[in-house]
């Protein structure tokens, strides 16, 4: 599983993400909007989907979304982070 550290790694090396405050949480923001969340002391991670992408990523199956080290916390990230960012950055 990615540690803390590790989301904050990928989340920053997405372009133009920086870290603020949210809350009682860190956020992750690219273009001023949050595409994820982090609970302090070991607390969950949120990633922003579209409700599609909620149902799919989770599809009744407690299996569905499972750790691959060294790629699994960039990819989910990643498509959390084109939620919200610029179309500029997508290409």
């Amino acid at each position: 599983m990615p540690t803390h550290a590790d989301v904050r790694r990928l989340a920053l090396a997405l372009p133009e993400a920086y870290e603020a405050p949210h809350f009682e949480a860190t956020s992750f923001r690219v273009n001023k909007k949050i595409f994820c969340t982090m609970g302090e002391n070991g607390a969950g991670i949120v990633l922003k989907f579209t409700p599609e992408d909620q149902h799919n990523l989770a599809a009744d199956d407690t299996d569905s979304i499972k750790p691959v080290a060294g790629y699994w916390g960039q990819s989910l990230l990643r498509l959390s982070w084109a939620m919200v960012a610029p179309k500029r950055l997508l290409t």
